[in-house]
């Protein structure tokens, strides 16, 4: 997909119409469901024009240029992409990233990004760098031998800011991709000096059949590609798999292999509470089925948190096999694809599954896909826009004529593997009910008996070296800005030793990149991990996947204990998709939403709730202490 195709030359008869701005603008418009912001628009304007002058003027008219052309398996789009041919007759791509930077401000600390005004970028020839990847792991093959080359555009920079942009891509692979202020975009000494500096000196215009084959092959990723994400989850200790973990991976395996053997699409469902391993399953049959021929994998979340935090781990040169799956079929599956979508659970069911046909997004990909393997836990299911159960999807496969198969895991490798902490968290949030007093010895569980002491214990950890987390019910306002400084939403009045007293803490960040000048404030998908996200308070959505040490659970008014029962307060909620609903409704999301915070910790996990009646309750099934292990810090 792209706003505009044509030769440079053409390009430059209509660049300056306003009615050409027009037309892109419908076309954006069409293509992504969306307008194109105030900005980019702008930027249209502005930078169009002064490609088109430059490319002129190093004499390649007859180049075939591509506006914002679409990268489908990233959701990334190259502001421009030229399309000759080369010296060897074969085909090549020139993407281009445009700025109209004068100033910026770098840091040495953090040589990949920039910030430009209010926002914080990659480097550009990073990005760049980027699409050029793209380029070759997704578009070039045997049958297509295609080039890419990547050229960084600064129409209105001065040579001093492009010196120091320079000289912080002068490491790694980011120096192979030219970055060009101002002072290097003129004819000098000659029109074929300027096309050598923009990496398109020996390019030949390409002919028409070249340019389609272009625009119309397949996005798919290379064996090169896959061979490296295969070795390197292979490589990964994070993915190795114990017990039943690997007796689930292999009858997985089984069930594919049945699959293409038969030639029929096939669902396999993957069902297990907290920690027994459905991600790491998941990665390692990535790596496993990277490893077939004529493979075309995918690995699929709904959650951004967990696509980031595992994109890291595997090296984010595999974005496109492992992608967030949202509203929008992700690009290149075939019907040859073997789909591995985790967390299923929370994959988005527009309109209210409850009252709905099956989730047509999820449908078409379950569809398209030869097989499709399904990790989910029912009780995970935290909002009535997102949820898939078991029987739903058995229902749809027998409904499609799929084969369906289900595996469910048993055993619990989080919580120090203690079954009998899982059991005992299972019975605590059932609707209503006696629950045990807790008397195991294999998990460090306790009740705190006020904020303080739960955060003096997570703080202690930290100390230590040790991953430790605090959580809350979304009971709190949110309406920090999306920058730091982080506002103290979270408040909670307290009678401590002195009088009263209120204990407060912000939010997690919501931006998804690190801030420029706030790096001790993590960015959401990280929190779970990096540095300083113990200061911060987590909510459902940034915990659920994620796993710490010791974990911190503030059950807040929405959920209170009331008898043998508990009690749903929807009006205490500030989630805006939870709070309309009635309490009948909202009890098994508030169930669900603390069952999930509460079976994040590996090790240890404290609970304390601002609701004196349920705090008493949890007193009387929890030691005010912990074991071993286990003491305030």
């Amino acid at each position: 997909m792209h706003l505009y195709g044509g030769t440079v030359a053409e390009l430059a008869r209509h660049v300056g119409d306003e009615t050409f701005i027009a037309a892109a603008e419908q076309r954006f418009t069409k293509a992504f469901g969306e307008a194109p912001s105030t900005q980019e628009v702008q930027s249209w304007r502005r930078s169009w024009p002064a490609l088109v002058k430059v490319l002129q003027a190093a004499g390649l008219d007859d180049l075939y240029v591509l506006l914002e052309y679409s990268l489908p398996a990233t959701g990334e789009r190259v502001d421009a992409l030229l399309l000759g041919t080369g010296r060897d007759g074969n085909p090549c791509a020139v993407a281009i990233e445009l700025k109209q930077w004068t100033h910026v401000q770098l840091s040495r600390l953090r040589p990949g990004m920039v910030r430009s005004g209010e926002r914080v970028v990659q480097h550009p020839a990073r990005q760049v760098g980027g699409y050029v990847h793209y380029l070759q792991q997704w578009v070039a093959r045997d049958d297509y031998p295609l080039t890419a080359r990547g050229t960084v555009i600064l129409h209105d920079a001065p040579a001093g800011l492009v010196a120091e942009l320079r000289a912080q891509a002068s490491r790694g692979p980011a120096a192979r991709h030219p970055v060009l202020g101002r002072e290097d975009l003129t004819p000098y000494p000659t029109p074929e000096a300027l096309a050598e500096r923009l990496g398109c000196a020996e390019l030949k215009p390409s002919a028409r059949k070249d340019v389609e084959r272009f625009l119309t092959i397949q996005h798919r990723p290379s064996p090169a590609l896959l061979e490296r994400a295969g070795e390197v989850i292979e490589g990964r200790e994070a993915f190795t798999l114990i017990g039943d973990q690997d007796l689930a991976r292999q009858e997985v395996l089984h069930a594919v292999e049945a699959a293409r053997a038969r030639g029929t699409k096939s669902i396999v469902a993957v069902t297990g509470g907290p920690g027994t391993g459905k991600t790491v399953i998941a990665c390692r049959l990535l790596g496993d089925l990277c490893r077939q021929p004529d493979s075309n994998p995918r690995l699929l979340s709904p959650s951004g948190t967990l696509t980031r935090q595992l994109r890291r781990t595997v090296g984010d040169g595999f974005r496109g096999l492992i992608t967030t799956f949202l509203n929008n079929l992700p690009a290149g599956i075939t019907s040859d694809s073997v789909v591995l979508l985790d967390e299923a659970h929370r994959a988005r069911t527009y309109p209210d599954h409850q009252h709905g046909a099956f989730p047509v997004t999820l449908g078409k990909l379950l569809g398209q896909a030869a097989v499709t393997v399904l990790f989910l836990d029912e009780r995970q299911i935290v909002r009535p826009t997102e949820g898939l159960t078991l029987q739903q999807l058995e229902q749809h496969a027998q409904r499609c004529g799929f084969s369906f198969a289900h595996i469910d895991l048993v055993s619990q490798f989080r919580c120090n593997g203690s079954r009998a902490y899982q059991q005992w968290v299972d019975c605590l949030f059932r609707p209503a009910g006696a629950v045990p007093t807790w008397e195991g010895s294999d998990y460090d569980l306790a009740l705190a008996s006020d904020p303080e002491q739960l955060s003096h214990w997570v703080a202690g950890h930290s100390r230590s070296g040790v991953t430790a987390r605090i959580t809350a019910g979304f009971c709190w306002p949110w309406d920090s800005p999306p920058t730091p400084p982080l506002l103290p939403e979270v408040t909670i009045p307290w009678e401590g030793p002195s009088g009263p007293q209120t204990w407060a803490r912000p939010w997690n960040s919501r931006a998804d990149e690190e801030h420029f000048d706030h790096p001790d404030v993590p960015p959401r998908p990280f929190w779970a991990t990096d540095t300083g996200g113990h200061e911060q308070v987590g909510c459902i959505y940034t915990a659920q996947g994620m796993e710490y040490a010791y974990n911190a659970v503030i059950m807040g008014g929405d959920l209170v204990r009331r008898g043998d029962q508990w009690i749903a307060h929807p009006e205490e909620s500030h989630d805006s998709q939870l709070r309309g609903l009635p309490p009948q409704r909202y009890l098994q999301y508030a169930l669900n939403t603390y069952r999930v915070l509460a079976t994040r910790g590996t090790r240890g996990t404290r609970f304390y709730s601002t609701d004196a009646i349920t705090q008493n309750y949890l007193q009387t099934l929890l030691p005010s202490h912990g074991g071993e292990g286990g003491s305030w810090e």
